[in-house]
């Protein structure tokens, strides 16, 4: 075997063996988590699916730090928004005005952030600070023509951040 060939055979193995440790390091010995932790500081990303009528997030929680909320509108009609509410009230009984959606600037809420119109089939993220407490994360949207509002709709859900 000539010189250049030992060192491709060499380089090869080198690589494969690089790219199995960082897959393996990548792994989790008790299963694949929804909430993928960052490296310094907590937080992590969470997954979220906007639908009529639900929230879904892949987790219920994530460690405080910087969150990363990956949001994507699975429809299958309406355009949704994703907002992160930081609230000790339950989140089916979040304040209203007249028209059903959540009064944002109402007593015991503070809107951490948000995503506007997020249309079918889109992804955004939305990465916040988030302190250790309760939150609601919930679709805000009132349409006019069909007089919906998505949040009396069912589109909310309770999320916990931990020390």
């Amino acid at each position: 075997m000539g010189q250049v060939s030992k060192f491709r055979l060499f380089a090869a193995g080198s690589i494969v063996a690089f790219a199995t440790a960082a897959c393996a390091a990548g792994q989790s010995t008790t299963g694949p988590s929804a909430a993928s932790p960052s490296t310094a500081g907590g937080g992590g990303t969470v997954q979220v699916k906007l639908q009529e009528w639900s929230v879904l997030p892949a987790a219920d929680s994530a460690p405080a730090g910087s969150v990363t909320f990956t949001v994507t509108n699975t429809g299958p009609e309406d355009v949704h928004e994703f907002v992160v509410l930081k609230t000790d009230l339950d989140p089916g009984a979040l304040p209203t005005d007249e028209t059903g959606a959540v009064a944002e600037e109402g007593a015991g809420m503070e809107v951490i952030g948000e995503i506007e119109d997020v249309a079918v089939g889109a992804t955004q993220e939305l990465t916040v600070t988030l302190a250790a407490g309760k939150y609601v994360l919930l679709c805000n949207i009132y349409d006019e023509t069909e007089k919906e509002s998505h949040y009396k709709m069912g589109m909310r859900t309770p999320f916990t951040v931990t020390e």
